[in-house]
């Protein structure tokens, strides 16, 4: 795996047992602040278009926590030059979230917001790659690593600074084609095991973290969905179903899934290791991120409007549905990549979600919801069940028992007995 760095005391390299250091948890605090924004822009734009530029956004922020997450499992986030590169790029990052409102059509008055955004994006990149070169010191092919990921950046840094410029369907087609050659180039390098992994755990929890800070936000929109609502029943109601969704959300990640796949990381080994980590965590997880945040998007619609009797709609009934399906539905890639396997019973329910959706959106909103948690309770309790019959130890068969136990056992003891008197030897 090449050598690791010792002779810079501004960095210190981490080992097997590293876990997440409170500062990286503080450091995640600019990300909860973005990812609310993301969820107010898609709520206020309110249309399928805004969704989509919603997401480019969203995979933006995940490329970039991404990248200082494996800068934390090379070396201590909490110490010297990487807890001082990684304050600028809080810094930086909170620019970028404070532009998102103004990310696709720039408010009259002030900078450019589109404009904003991406240079404060561009230094987040920028920051991490020229610390990440100075911690690799005395590593030769992580040093190799980190220069090959320059010229995908830099192209992508020239298309979303064009994008950003001409706005539009442009912006964001120029986004867009920004992203699969930045995310490409590094995927395609990163086949060479040229990247360190040091410690499994670091990495892992580091992803359950976000995860949960994810499902935070699904809380949140509970919040932001009741604001200026008179406490009544229906409120009520929506509002202990939308924690329901997060509890079922959370507990199809965290119950079974992630201890498997941390101990799966874990038993790998050099550049297996190493391509499980970047297939199954840093790119298979963002679809369970995306649809995390379209589901608390729906959430939040569904207790804005539960008073109503009327229909939920086509916006919030497939943002709800649609995310849960997409949440299901990157968890069976998760698991495709983690262990080749697939789970059936998730896989008929991303297809009952994906059914459901549009009949959700004639229903009134609380019964929406309440067939959404029914959904997930239903998978939750299978899988509960399919799990503790596989864990069970088994049992002996039929014919052993009879044999052992019943009274054909006693017939063959006697038999026995007799033939080693008839044998034994006498005095």
């Amino acid at each position: 795996m090449g050598k690791r760095q010792g002779s810079d005391p501004a960095v210190r390299p981490v080992g097997q047992d590293h876990r997440a250091t409170p500062f990286e948890l503080f450091f995640d605090l600019v990300y909860v602040f973005a990812t609310t924004q993301i969820t107010a822009y898609l709520a206020h734009e309110h249309s399928p278009y805004g969704v989509l530029r919603g997401l480019l956004i969203l995979a933006l922020l995940w490329g970039t926590w991404s990248g200082y997450t494996w800068l934390g499992n090379h070396s201590r986030a909490d110490e010297g030059l990487l807890r001082a590169g990684m304050v600028g790029a809080m810094a930086a990052m909170f620019v970028v979230a404070l532009a998102i409102p103004e990310a696709w059509r720039d408010a009259p008055g002030g900078l450019p917001g589109p404009v904003v955004l991406v240079c404060a994006y561009l230094l987040v990149r920028w920051v991490h790659l020229a610390v990440y070169a100075v911690a690799a010191t005395g590593d030769a092919g992580l040093r190799q690593q980190i220069a090959l990921t320059w010229p995908p950046l830099l192209a992508g840094a020239v298309l979303l600074l064009c994008g950003a410029l001409l706005g539009g369907w442009a912006q964001v087609l120029l986004f867009t084609v920004a992203l699969l050659v930045d995310w490409a180039g590094i995927y395609l390098t990163a086949r060479r095991g040229g990247w360190r992994l040091h410690s499994p755990a670091h990495l892992t929890e580091r992803h359950g973290l976000f995860v949960i800070l994810a499902l935070g936000e699904s809380t949140v929109a509970i919040g932001v969905g009741a604001a200026g609502q008179p406490i009544g029943v229906p409120l009520l109601i929506a509002a202990v179903l939308g924690v329901g969704t997060a509890v079922c959300l959370w507990w199809l990640y965290f119950d079974v899934v992630a201890p498997a796949a941390r101990r799966r990381l874990v038993e790998a080994h050099g550049v297996a290791r190493v391509s499980l980590a970047v297939d199954a965590y840093t790119y298979g997880h963002f679809p369970l991120v995306a649809g995390i945040v379209l589901t608390a998007l729906g959430v939040e619609g569904v207790v804005a409007h539960a008073d109503e009797t009327g229909p939920l709609g086509a916006f919030y009934a497939l943002s709800l549905f649609g995310g849960s399906a997409l949440y299901l539905a990157g968890h069976l890639l998760f698991a495709w990549l983690v262990h080749r396997a697939t789970s059936l019973p998730r896989l008929v329910t991303v297809g009952v979600l994906v059914a459901a959706g549009p009949v959700a959106a004639t229903l009134a909103p609380v019964v929406g919801l309440a067939g959404l948690v029914a959904a997930l309770i239903v998978l939750i309790l299978v899988e509960t069940r399919q799990h503790r019959r596989n864990s069970r130890p088994p049992m002996p068969s039929v014919e052993v028992a009879t044999i052992v136990g019943g009274p054909e056992s006693e017939r063959i003891e006697q038999g026995i007995a007799r033939i080693e008197m008839d044998v034994a030897p006498e005095n």
